[in-house]
């Protein structure tokens, strides 16, 4: 028996004008797994993503989150702001988008406003002191300092985001989109920028977040290293096409892929 994937994308089709950004693309994505998403600039990926999280609606098909406690999500007929709060599904960007003068713990509970919003009764509970307010603003100040010493960064958590090193503020977006309690986690590029420690920091930390807590992984990435060592499947897009998908082994051997990506040297300097 096939176990139900966590996320499924049918005949995934976006338009805009003339333009097929994507063109029929159909994928599973498992949880506890993490799931590459490969391809030259221009081949759809980040348009992929902004179809998955409800910035754009696609022209055809359906994108179907598989949610343990409230069944089977259409995503693509979810309000944007749904996507992430009801069906679990949370991504970082390219470029860092935290709030560099507040502190790292800061950032934290920012991810939390929601939740806190609606305990406050918008804002007359938290003005009042009122039990419940209190009791979930603990609850959010516990999630985010649980999740600032899973990934090891609770010794900066009064230190002001902007002025820690790039590969750290990294670290701390995924912490901060930890903290809406998500199934499935987009990455865009979150190796961009990174020296060579701070990627093999980040392998550590994709493989502990799928091994250990389950969440499914969708990652966007350029670096061949990252990818080939941490994922357990890879889509290969090119002019919005999917034009190989398999094991990193697979797809390192994929003449298809050779020819439209990653090249003879790519492949070995990712195999050492």
């Amino acid at each position: 028996m096939i176990d139900t994937p966590l996320l499924e994308v049918n005949h995934l089709t976006m338009r805009f004008g003339g333009l097929t950004a994507l063109d029929d693309l159909s994928l599973a994505v498992p949880a506890g797994k993490v799931t590459s998403i490969i391809g030259p600039n221009g081949a759809g990926k980040t348009t992929f993503f902004n179809c998955l999280t409800g910035f754009y609606k696609p022209t055809v098909g359906d994108v179907v989150m598989h949610h343990p406690q409230h069944g089977k999500l259409i995503l693509n007929h979810l309000a944007t702001h749904r996507v992430a709060r009801h069906a679990g599904v949370v991504r970082t960007f390219q470029n860092i988008r935290l709030f560099p003068s507040m502190t790292v713990l800061e950032n934290l509970m920012v991810a939390q406003y929601n939740t806190l919003q609606h305990a406050s009764r918008f804002s007359l509970a938290g003005l009042l002191g009122l039990a419940g307010y209190r009791q979930a603003k603990e609850e959010a100040l516990a999630k985010a300092t649980t999740w600032l010493e899973r990934l090891g960064l609770i010794d900066r958590a009064n230190v002001a985001a902007g002025n820690l090193s790039y590969g750290t503020q990294r670290r701390i977006e995924i912490a901060r989109a930890l903290c809406v309690d998500p199934l499935l986690l987009c990455l865009d590029e979150p190796a961009a920028g990174l020296n060579p420690r701070e990627s093999a920091e980040l392998n550590e930390l994709l493989l502990y977040l799928s091994r250990e807590h389950g969440k499914g992984i969708l990652l966007i990435e350029h670096d061949m290293n990252v990818v080939m060592r941490v994922s357990d499947q890879i889509c290969v897009l090119n002019f919005g096409h999917k034009i190989a998908e398999g094991t990193p082994q697979e797809i390192q051997q994929d003449p298809n892929v050779i020819k439209a990506y990653l090249g003879e040297e790519e492949i070995e300097e990712a195999s050492a």
